[in-house]
């Protein structure tokens, strides 16, 4: 089959067009025949080898962490799923590679595709909503009337994440460029601020909840507009001890994270602060709850662009630019 893969790590690497062999179908595993992919930050950092220390992947490697496609085939243990099921999935890591024409996915990380979305649009949901999913109901337990401030709005996480905490009952903050505040107010954002022109710092108070993406001088920031016992998750760093230990991480990696995250994570204990570090999980459970909201029109991805399966690797550097609104998608033929 053919698939996208990077034979080393690198910033400047490019996704190369192989000729690969199939995937083995095991036992646990559903076989899809993939219809689109999802595009992810998440796939430049593990290209650029950002990840490596705590993904330690072989090379040569097929990207790709998001998939909406049709099963062929379903292993003897498989009993939820049938051939034909059209179906979505974030695969497992270390199971990962979406840019291809097949994939093999443990049962677990599936989830039947909502009736009313396209390949397309379901391609664009699993990584970013399993992870506003993760950190806003099962990390921060997010209630009705609680306030968040969820940084870059209108990213894929972030057009995702406003949609689910307006649906839990929260007030909702969130930073973006001037040009996309009529989307973000749509999907319900109750305060947006031109992080171009203003200071998030200065303007919002006492929140409970923040979902930060950024980078870690905004993460010291954001901990000093939560009121005290709030929570602060980040999905940018730095990994904590909790994490490589959620892993099990070798020791050297746990103390590695143990020294990157103490001055975060010190912070955050003198403002009476509970600060974690999420790296999402494929959940195939979470993804059929989420299926639901989908279909009560609840929460809906957001697309910037779809690329042909042809010009993934141009997919990708589209994401690395920083530009997208929403999420980038690749459609096979």
């Amino acid at each position: 089959m053919k698939a996208y893969l990077i034979k080393k790590y690198g910033k400047k690497e490019e996704l190369q067009l192989a000729d690969v062999p199939g995937p083995t179908l095991h036992d646990n595993e559903v076989m899809v025949k993939i219809h689109a992919a999802g595009v992810n930050l998440l796939d430049a950092k593990i290209k650029s080898g950002e990840f490596k220390l705590i993904l330690p992947y072989k090379l040569p490697l097929i990207l790709g962490h998001d998939v909406a496609g049709i099963i062929t085939q379903v292993g003897k243990n498989v009993k939820h799923f049938n051939i034909g099921d059209e179906v979505y999935s974030r695969p497992s890591d270390f199971s990962i590679g979406t840019f291809a024409e097949f994939i093999a996915i443990d049962q677990r990380d599936v989830a039947l595709k909502p009736n009313n979305l396209s390949m397309e649009e379901a391609a664009a949901v699993p990584l970013v909503a399993l992870t506003a999913w993760q950190a806003l109901v099962e990390k921060a337990h997010l209630q009705k009337g609680q306030k968040v401030f969820i940084q870059a709005g209108s990213g894929g996480v972030g057009t995702i994440a406003i949609q689910l905490a307006k649906h839990l009952g929260a007030t909702v903050a969130t930073t973006a460029s001037e040009k996309s505040f009529e989307m973000l107010k749509k999907l319900g954002a109750d305060v947006v601020i031109d992080y171009k022109k203003e200071d998030f710092e200065t303007i919002l108070k006492d929140y409970d909840v923040v979902l930060n993406s950024q980078d870690t001088k905004t993460l010291e920031k954001s901990l000093r507009i939560l009121k005290p016992g709030g929570k602060a998750i980040s999905i940018s760093g730095p990994p904590t001890p909790d994490f490589a230990r959620a892993i099990s991480a070798p020791w050297f990696v746990k103390i590695i994270l143990s020294l990157i995250s103490w001055g975060i994570r010190s912070k955050a204990r003198k403002l009476d602060l509970d600060y974690s570090f999420l790296f999402m999980k494929a959940d195939g459970k979470q993804l059929q709850q989420i299926s639901k909201l989908i279909e009560q029109q609840a929460i809906m991805p957001v697309i910037d662009n779809v690329f042909p399966f042809e010009q993934a690797s141009d997919a990708l550097k589209y994401v690395e630019s920083g530009h997208a609104k929403g999420k980038v998608v690749v459609k096979m033929k």
